[in-house]
């Protein structure tokens, strides 16, 4: 009999408080009129680590002026944190108009205030890859910082982010992988989930896909960065880090796009795979079409770095 992981029994919702507008004692009573539920989410707190991770990581490569071409440092501490109120903006709303534009154009043109909920989910990295791309240009434009140089150590602390945030995809039981035999293979929660053309025992077993890219573009290309930024002179070669990145991300989604499942609108009987761009049996998902430029930019800033 094949074997298969089931799925772990971790609440999307870390904890929830229920909060009282206004709460009173009468005739040894308790009483509470209104109020409302706060819940913090592990995919909130993905983004909240990240974020305060990527600060950490950058501001130790700011006190070592060492690492930068001739030792002079490209922004200081005080620029860290106006650019880390930036970063957020970007990556919220680059995140969000994403996946608007990318993944769901008509279903937000037929409902255009549909866009504006956030909190209802759907995010795209590659949007927010570009809105912060339009917030660091914009950054380093306005206190006159080099653009490369800043892109070389956000791309440095941009995987953690990463690694957290797909850990929480898979908490959350979401943008799960094809249908597979594997002994990893993992039986997702959920109506869609276990729609298999071959169920294994009832259960539809998929690839943990999110766990793939946890540890490809989050903690392996991590670790390649961090080693290179502080064990040698990588960020001397102005360009080079953000080459990696990009590059490492963009072969990582790519190949991983293999094995993710689509999302269900990209889906049909005459396109059950989901693939974006078809071509017979052959084509892309919207996933590699986005990172296509990904591979060809990042490759392009690897051959071009210059050492200073």
């Amino acid at each position: 009999m094949l074997a298969s992981i089931p799925f772990p029994e971790i609440s999307p919702v870390l904890f929830a408080l229920n909060i009282p507008l206004w709460q009173f004692t009468f005739s040894g009573h308790d009483f509470s009129l209104g109020g409302f539920e706060l819940a913090i989410r592990w995919y909130a707190l993905a983004y909240i680590t990240g974020i305060i991770f990527a600060g950490w990581l950058m501001r130790l490569a700011i006190r070592r002026p060492n690492l930068w071409p001739n030792s002079k440092v490209a922004l200081n501490e005080k620029n860290l944190d106006d650019l880390m109120t930036w970063l957020i903006i970007g990556i919220i709303l680059g995140g969000r108009l994403g996946y608007v534009l990318f993944y769901k154009p008509f279903y937000y043109l037929s409902d255009p205030i549909a866009a504006l909920r956030i909190f209802d989910g759907g995010m795209s990295f590659h949007g927010g890859f570009l809105g912060v791309l339009v917030a660091g240009i914009l950054f380093c434009r306005k206190y006159q910082i080099e653009i490369l140089c800043a892109a070389d150590i956000m791309a440095v602390s941009a995987p953690a982010g990463l690694l957290f945030g797909r850990m929480a995809n898979f908490i959350n039981a979401e943008l799960w992988g094809r249908e597979t035999s594997m002994p990893w293979g993992v039986v997702f929660p959920g109506y869609d989930a276990q729609i298999c053309s071959d169920a294994l025992m009832g259960l539809c077993a998929r690839h943990p896909s999110q766990l793939y890219e946890a540890l490809g573009e989050g903690l392996i290309l991590g670790l390649v960065l961090l080693y290179l930024l502080f064990r040698t002179s990588a960020l001397r070669r102005t360009g080079l880090l953000a080459g990696i990145f990009v590059f490492g991300y963009g072969l990582t989604r790519f190949l991983v796009e293999l094995l993710r499942q689509p999302d269900t609108h990209f889906q049909s009987l005459e396109n059950p795979v989901g693939y974006a761009i078809q071509m017979g049996s052959w084509g892309l998902t919207m996933g590699q079409v986005l990172s296509l430029p990904m591979l060809i930019v990042g490759l392009w800033f690897i051959t071009k770095a210059r050492k200073a």
